[in-house]
């Protein structure tokens, strides 16, 4: 299907392109007197407006240039803002940052409303340093490199190029040469462009420590800890490896047996790990995935699929694959417009399908969260709380899935998938975040030693059950393919705390469905300024990741395998 790539799923109430009118805007903040708290609000509600179109037109560029990597006009308006308007942008949030912060009225302001602003604000004059605009700069040239790499990635098909998430498709099929043969074709591409994520990653790592040393810290990982403004600390996340590990490994050592004993294989091999035990794909063009997923969240609650279906007739939509488009997907706001857009690469797969409701449960959240407060700030948008409605709108659709997968092994086993699924969001991200707790503080790595620091921490985790004899190379170097080591670092914890979340609330939801709908509702809706541990309890569940916390949801999981056996 052919994919409307016009540009009008956003608005651009600002040119960018004036340097000196935007500049003048932002200045003009700077130069607004604060006499009183009422002028302190005052000046915050100028300042939020100004930057939330700010926002929206540098959202649209970049979500145009993920869409079409390979047009030269939107990869320079997006160029413009990465090193134009970005640096711009953050000398002068830093000079905002200390105005507010030096304001006497700032701690007259209502403590539950502007509370977690102000700590933040208060963080961000503590890290910001001059010198580190350039590093940042450079940083984000290496990602925007990184996304054209991928996004021009294609794979010699029986002599055929297909895009890279086509290949990926292959690893489902039921076939295992065909799924051997995806496999070792995935390793060769990304073989070839191995030397390059080194010299990136190298780069990236370097930069962020130079940038970690200039704000005063010994490492990047602890300088992140304080940027992200974690309401939990570094021995916490330590802690949290350890019980996955002793809680979570086992129950999924489990699993894999089960889907080895169905595969009737005698090893189980990195292909085999990734086997979808359903008849093949039940779609192969968007608009059926499209239909069925509306059909999937409308029995779920009319709102989902009200909103799902509000974005595929305004063109907030984009799931299609071709060459030129960056690969991974997700969810982004447009605060002016009052909107979500999702980006996502097709496939004929289980996976699309998954993270099509995935993406799905940040836009619900953020509409909820649009309608009852208006444009959230970027301070009050905490990937703990966001992950656990993307994983949680997955759970929720669970006993649906036979919309797709009619006739009862074919149910299970997608049920199986979803359950797989979970597991690798608790364990994928959590050993993705002690890769980077050992990168960033042993930033003198080779890329040799980073190679056999990820197959080690791999084997502890997902690849446990797997024999991955002969493949430790390939396995090695496979961290290259996951973007948020190269534009998000230490986005990856998140998704573990939250998926505890979200399986409580399918505990939640196998006792009463209707209260753990409404729960995810209000909880979605909630104010963001609250602690991540209030929205929690808010959605029904609980922000602990406490070894017997863990332990309870091992358990949960064992029983839910159990009976989908």
């Amino acid at each position: 299907m052919a994919q409307d790539l016009t540009h009008n799923y956003y608005k651009q109430l600002i040119d960018l392109q004036d340097v000196e009118g935007l500049e003048a805007q932002i200045r003009s903040l700077l130069d607004f007197p604060i006499e009183s708290v009422s002028d302190l609000e005052r000046w915050l509600k100028d300042e939020k407006d100004l930057m939330i179109k700010i926002k929206e037109a540098m959202t649209g560029h970049q979500v145009d240039f993920y869409r079409n990597t390979e047009d030269a006009e939107i990869k320079s308006t997006y160029l413009h803002d990465q090193q134009v308007v970005q640096p711009l942008l953050m000398k002068y949030e830093a000079k905002l940052d200390e105005k507010c912060c030096e304001s006497p009225y700032l701690n007259q302001l209502d403590e539950k409303r502007y509370g977690l602003m102000r700590r933040v604000r208060e963080s961000k004059v503590k890290l910001f340093r001059e010198e580190n605009i350039q590093l940042m700069v450079k940083e984000q040239a290496l990602c925007t490199k990184y996304s054209e790499i991928m996004g021009g990635l294609t794979v010699d098909w029986d002599g055929e190029e297909k895009p890279f998430p086509f290949i990926q498709s292959q690893l489902d099929n039921l076939d295992r040469t065909v799924r051997e043969k995806a496999y070792h074709a995935m390793m060769s591409a990304h073989r070839q462009i191995k030397p390059d994520m080194d010299a990136i990653m190298d780069e990236l790592v370097q930069l962020r420590h130079q940038i970690a040393l200039n704000a005063g810290f010994e490492n990047y990982r602890d300088y992140m800890f304080v940027a992200k403004n974690r309401e939990y600390s570094v021995q916490d996340c330590y802690d949290f490896h350890e019980n996955v590990e002793k809680h979570i490994i086992p129950a999924w050592n489990r699993l894999a047996d089960v889907f080895k004993s169905k595969l009737g294989v005698d090893t189980y091999r990195p292909w085999d790990n990734t086997a979808k035990l359903m008849k093949n794909p039940p779609y192969s063009e968007v608009s059926t995935l499209m239909d069925g997923v509306s059909e999937m969240l409308g029995k779920t609650d009319p709102y989902f699929a009200d909103r799902f279906d509000y974005m595929r007739e305004h063109g907030l939509l984009d799931l299609g694959d071709r060459k030129g488009k960056s690969p991974g997907g997700f969810c982004t706001s447009l605060p002016v417009s009052g909107d979500t857009f999702v980006f996502a690469n097709f496939s004929p797969s289980f996976f699309s399908l998954i993270a099509l409701i995935h993406e799905m449960g940040h836009a619900v959240n953020g509409y909820l969260e649009l309608s009852e407060h208006g444009p959230i700030e970027d301070y009050q948008h905490r990937m703990e709380v966001a992950e656990l409605y993307s994983h949680g709108m997955e759970l929720l659709l669970l006993d649906k899935l036979d919309r797709f997968y009619p006739g009862e092994e074919d149910f299970k086993s997608a049920q199986r998938e979803e359950l797989r699924r979970a597991f690798t969001m608790l364990y994928g991200p959590l050993s993705g975040d002690l890769f980077q707790h050992w990168m960033y503080t042993n930033p003198k790595h080779t890329a040799k030693e980073r190679d056999e620091k990820f197959f080690e921490i791999s084997k502890r985790y997902g690849l446990n059950p797997v024999d991955t004899s002969g493949l430790e190379d390939e396995i090695g170097m496979s961290w290259a393919g996951t973007l948020h080591y190269f534009q998000v670092p230490f986005y990856n914890i998140e998704y573990s705390i939250s998926m505890l979340g979200a399986l409580q609330l399918l505990e939640n939801y196998g006792k009463n469905p209707e209260q753990a709908v409404e729960s995810f509702k209000k909880g979605a809706s909630a104010d963001y300024n609250q602690s991540i541990a209030a929205i929690y309890e808010e959605t029904g569940v609980s922000f602990d990741f406490s070894e017997p916390a863990v332990k309870r949801m091992g358990e949960f999981l064992e029983k839910v395998i159990q009976d989908i056996h």
